[in-house]
């Protein structure tokens, strides 16, 4: 069994908007309508510590007060952390099922993400489906100010992720477009939420286009700054793989443009592409079409936030036109 990392540096608690908590709604979209939730029940503690050989002593959510959920755990004598994910309100089945199967990929190709140590899909013997995985030591919060080596170095990290070639499966479906469990432009369309001429236009414009077709890789589906923790100053890795599944390279790149462009402002996305195009030695293509497809999956009002986002997507929209 893979030995556990250590603790990771916990997110900023400042009043001010950092990125970690700017994030916090944006990211969430659909995955959080319902607040509030048990902890792990003790059928999964048990699981859990079968899996681990040892006796989880602390369980930390790590979601509010919602898994998934952080163990320390004593074996031979050691402290070490696990990682355990199993259904909430904001996480369904399907998802546990995506996660494992997406740490499957990420182990085999060695990827920097976490192991699996155990998965119970069908709940027989945890009593829900659940999953067991390392804890990655490293910090989700960004600086105020943001590198262009930080981005350059995230945007290598996708690469290794988009470098793998891959067929849609029944746990790593086909993504259309960033965190595909929602659908924000399509419930504006159908009237279930409210719009703005700048929403409406542009889902109007991506609604006449073609969706750019290539050979399908594997895809994160959800990067955003709390799913890519630092490890050190030179080194990122990819949590979180509940959305993962197949798609263009765009679906991530478009995304992580977006949420550095909400957050630092226009400037800080272009290291994003140059590092991808450095790692994997080819262009980002379509990359203002992948840019207006995350721009439209967020919620119509994201606060303090939303003017940014309505930069970012019109001037994906401008270079469409």
């Amino acid at each position: 069994m893979e030995a556990f990392a250590g603790p990771s540096a916990t997110k900023a608690s400042r009043s001010q908007l950092t990125p970690t908590r700017l994030y916090a709604s944006l990211t969430e979209c659909g995955k959080g309508r319902i607040v509030g939730g048990p902890g792990p029940t003790e059928g999964m503690l048990n699981w859990a510590a079968d899996a681990i050989g040892g006796r989880p002593m602390s369980v930390q959510a790590l979601h509010g007060d919602q898994g998934p959920w952080r163990l320390r755990v004593a074996i031979r004598g050691r402290r070490e952390h696990a990682v355990l994910r199993s259904v909430t309100p904001r996480i369904d089945t399907a998802m546990i099922a995506t996660g494992a199967a997406a740490l499957e990929i990420a182990e085999s190709h060695g990827l920097t993400a976490p192991r699996l140590l155990a998965k119970d899909l069908d709940g027989r013997d945890a009593g829900a489906p659940a999953t067991l995985e390392t804890f990655l030591d490293g910090s989700t919060v960004w600086p105020s100010t943001v590198s262009s080596a930080r981005l350059h170095t995230a945007g290598a990290a996708l690469a290794r992720v988009h470098a793998i070639a891959l067929e849609p499966l029944p746990d790593l479906p086909c993504r259309p477009r960033p965190i595909a469990v929602d659908d924000f432009a399509r419930d504006r369309r159908e009237g279930r939420r409210p719009t703005t001429p700048l929403l409406r236009t542009a889902d109007e414009l991506i609604q006449a286009m073609s969706r750019p077709r290539g050979a399908t890789v594997f895809v994160h589906g959800d990067v955003w700054p709390g799913n890519l923790p630092w490890i050190g100053d030179t080194t990122c890795a990819l949590i979180d793989w509940k959305t993962a599944g197949v798609g263009d390279p765009g679906v991530d790149i478009g995304e992580l443009r977006k949420q550095m462009a909400i957050t630092y402002g226009p400037d800080a996305t272009g290291g994003i592409v140059r590092g991808w195009e450095e790692a994997s030695g080819r262009p980002v293509n379509d990359v203002a079409y992948w840019d207006a497809v995350a721009a439209l999956n967020t919620p119509t009002d994201l606060g303090v936030v939303t003017t940014r986002r309505d930069a970012f997507l019109r001037a994906a929209v401008e270079r469409l036109n």
